[in-house]
C-alpha cells in the first residue's frame, strides 16, 4: 500500500488514522468539507502533526462536489470516515444525514468502482442496531435502528455491500461502539462532562445515567481500521473496546480523571437512545487479529489530559 485517500480526515477519528498512516510509511490524501458541526479551527489543529509531513496533502471539499475520479488517482486504499454524526440532531434534518451519509457514499462507491476497485474501509456504527438486545452483539444480528442517524448509517451500510455482491468490490465494513479519547468531538458525552466538570460546573446527563454504553479507545479503533485496510478480507466487523460502563459510572471515572467530585444534573431520555451496547468483536479479533488494549482508567486520562491541554481556561482548581 503506497497511497490511501481517508475521507473525514480532519475529523476525530480521521486524524489518528492519518497519522498512523503517515507513521507507516503511507502516503495520505485527506479529504474534509469542514462542515459546521463543530469550528473549523478545532479540526484544523487535528492536523498539526499531519501538516508537517511531506507525505500528506488535504483537499478540502464535499465528496458531492469533487472530481472522484481525479482524487483516486493512484490510490491503493480508501477509508471513508466522512458523514454526518450525531443521533439527536438527526431528528432535525434527515436530508442532510441522507445527503452526507447516504448518496455521498454512494457516489464514493461508484467512482471506486471505476478507479478500478481499490480497496475500500467504511467506517460505519454501532447505531444500526437499536435497543439493547440483551447480551453481547454479534455481526448477524438483527439491524433495527433507534434514529433517523442510524438508519443512515444502515443504509449506507447496504450500499457498501452491493457494491461488494455485485461488483466484486474488496470492501469492509467496521461497526464502530463509542469511540472516546484526545480529539473526540465537542458534543460527545465524554467531552461534555469534562468540559463541565473542569470549569467546576455541573454536568448534564440525559436520564437517569443508567445507560450502559461499550467504550472503545480511538488507537485501538486506529488498529482495527488499518488492519482492515492491509488485509481486507471484506465482510462486517464489531470494533468494541471490550469495556461497559454505565454514565453515571463514567461521571466517577472523569472525576478521578480531574482529581475532583463531578456533579451531575439529570434531564429527560434523549430520543433515540439505546439502554445499552455491547459488543461482540470476537469475529475482528480471528480474522483481523484485533485486540483491544487500552482500558478505560487509561483511555479516560488520556483525554481528560488532551483536553485541559487544549483548553487552558479550565481549571481543576
Amino acid at each position: 500500500m503506497s497511497r490511501v485517500l481517508v475521507t473525514g480526515a480532519a475529523g476525530f477519528i480521521g486524524s489518528h488514522v492519518v497519522d498512523r498512516l503517515l507513521a507507516d510509511g503511507h502516503e495520505v490524501v485527506g479529504v474534509d468539507s469542514f462542515t459546521g458541526y463543530y469550528p473549523r479551527a478545532r479540526k484544523l489543529r487535528n492536523l498539526r502533526s499531519a501538516g508537517l509531513e511531506d507525505g500528506f496533502r488535504l483537499v478540502e471539499g464535499d465528496l458531492m462536489g469533487l472530481d472522484l475520479r481525479v482524487l483516486l488517482r493512484g490510490v491503493d486504499g480508501i477509508v471513508h470516515l466522512a458523514g454526518e454524526p450525531g443521533v439527536r440532531r438527526s431528528w432535525a434534518d434527515f436530508d442532510v444525514y441522507m445527503e452526507r451519509n447516504v448518496r455521498a457514499t454512494q457516489r464514493l462507491l461508484e467512482a471506486v468502482w471505476r478507479a478500478g476497485s481499490p480497496r475500500f474501509v467504511h467506517a460505519s456504527s454501532s447505531s444500526v442496531y437499536g435497543p439493547d438486545g440483551g447480551g453481547p452483539t454479534g455481526e448477524d444480528a438483527s439491524r433495527r435502528p433507534a434514529s433517523p442517524y442510524g438508519l443512515s448509517k444502515l443504509a449506507a451500510e447496504e450500499l457498501v455491500e452491493l457494491y461488494a455482491r455485485e461488483r466484486g468490490l474488496p470492501a469492509t465494513v467496521l461497526r464502530y461502539f463509542t469511540v472516546y479519547g484526545p480529539r473526540q468531538r465537542p458534543e460527545m458525552a465524554l467531552s461534555r462532562f469534562i468540559f463541565a466538570a473542569s470549569r467546576g460546573r455541573p454536568v448534564k446527563v440525559y436520564g437517569n445515567g443508567e445507560q450502559v454504553r461499550e467504550l472503545t479507545y480511538v488507537s485501538d479503533v486506529v488498529d482495527a481500521t488499518v488492519a482492515a485496510l492491509e488485509a481486507a478480507p471484506g465482510g462486517t466487523y464489531n470494533i468494541g473496546g471490550g469495556v461497559r460502563v454505565s454514565v453515571n459510572e463514567l461521571l466517577g471515572w472523569v472525576g478521578r480523571a480531574l482529581g475532583m467530585r463531578v456533579e451531575a444534573r439529570y434531564g429527560s431520555e434523549a430520543e433515540g437512545d439505546v439502554r445499552s451496547t455491547w459488543a461482540d468483536s470476537g469475529r475482528a479479533a480471528r480474522e483481523l487479529g484485533y485486540r483491544p488494549r487500552t482500558g478505560l482508567e487509561e483511555g479516560t486520562a488520556a483525554q481528560a489530559e488532551w483536553a485541559l491541554r487544549e483548553s487552558p481556561a479550565a481549571s481543576t482548581a
